[in-house]
């Protein structure tokens, strides 16, 4: 079985989920993965126990269109070290996540015969898996209403897979609060911008560091991300704030969300789907820096079931401690949110994606 896509963690978790419900189900299947070169994927797949081959495909430059003559050129080599890939390797069945590896990796092995399922995680369908969705066995989506982009005789509602550890931890909140070295007992704020961090959460947190201290009623776990932990540990530091840990990345994510009463995140797919199975209550920053802006529509499918709040990044400086704060102390919201979200939860998703997969490949 190949597995093709990555880029963000929002493609890759998903794709290992998939790859170890094979594995716990066949545990003689060969599975390889195929990503883009110098993305996440290259180390996170291997670290999983799982090979991984390159290609040198980027995304298309809607700024700067002169630069696609090249991205062209790397669309064209990649298609072709995929046709290699597939001879060599002759996979029963392809798996595509979406991302820039999953275009060309799963066109080859729709002209050479091999049947192919999709898993789209996005409320609005991105460019590859539209454009390969007419030659698809299956289509698996973690939204409703999502024949306006697919057929409809191909669609099936799956939810999308998660990190199995995150729904397995015994802790109670306040064993995982102290675990952080925080006061068991009082409600807690997780700030979490992706696996890479976000600019914007990370910017508004420091410019309102001085509220936050005003509030010792409540704390805060501030994930920054790797590339702004300087910055933001010595914004903290100067600010002498004592009800805030910050710190560059959470292994123990599965910790992080049981020791909190309210989540601020991004509205990538893989956060949203966490959010639903852990029925955590959220206040969601979209990036815009997304293909047609698809977080806002995620995030949006949570605010019309008044399952999340949302604010817009251009007004997360202005906006989101003085959200986060009033909400934090408002135990009624934070249930409601709690409440609604776990409603819009789709659970065993890995499981009903591998029963498509080997029906497809059989």
């Amino acid at each position: 079985m190949l597995i093709s896509g990555g880029g963000t963690g929002g493609h890759i978790f998903p794709a290992l989920s998939i790859a170890n419900e094979i594995k716990r189900r066949m545990p003689q299947a060969d599975i390889l993965f195929v990503g883009a070169e110098g993305r996440m994927e290259m180390e996170r797949v291997p670290a999983a126990g799982y090979p991984i081959k390159g290609l040198p495909v980027k995304g298309f430059d809607r700024k700067h269109l002169l630069r696609n003559i090249k991205i062209l050129y790397l669309l064209r080599k990649s298609m072709s070290m995929a046709r290699d890939i597939l001879k060599e390797f002759q996979p029963n069945v392809a798996v595509g996540v979406g991302g820039y590896a999953s275009g060309p990796m799963l066109k080859e092995c729709q002209k050479m015969g091999i049947p192919t399922l999709l898993q789209e995680q996005n409320s609005f369908a991105g460019v590859t898996n539209k454009l390969l969705a007419k030659n698809a066995q299956c289509i698996c989506v973690a939204y409703e209403g999502m024949e306006r982009f697919f057929p409809a005789d191909k669609i099936v509602l799956t939810g999308n897979p998660v990190r199995r550890n995150l729904l397995e931890c015994d802790d109670t909140p306040q064993q995982a609060r102290a675990s952080f070295g925080l006061s068991p007992d009082k409600p807690t704020v997780l700030i979490v911008g992706g696996s890479l961090g976000a600019r914007t959460i990370n910017n508004s947190i420091i410019a309102g560091l001085e509220k936050i201290g005003e509030h010792d009623g409540i704390q805060v776990i501030w994930q920054s991300g790797k590339i702004y932990d300087d910055m933001c540990r010595e914004a903290l530091e100067s600010s002498q704030v004592t009800n805030v840990k910050q710190m560059a990345f959470i292994s123990n994510m599965d910790r992080a969300y049981r020791a909190a009463d309210l989540v601020i995140s991004r509205a990538g797919a893989s956060s949203i789907s966490e959010l639903q199975l852990l029925g955590k209550a959220a206040i969601l920053v979209p990036s815009p820096n997304v293909a047609e802006d698809h977080q806002t529509k995620n995030a949006m499918a949570l605010v019309d079931r008044n399952a999340a709040l949302m604010i817009a990044d251009a007004d997360a400086g202005e906006k989101l401690v003085d959200v986060m704060l009033s909400t934090i102390e408002q135990e009624p919201m934070l249930s409601k949110l709690s409440e609604n979200v776990l409603k819009m939860a789709l659970r065993d998703s890995a499981e009903m994606i591998v029963d498509k997969v080997i029906q497809i490949a059989r």
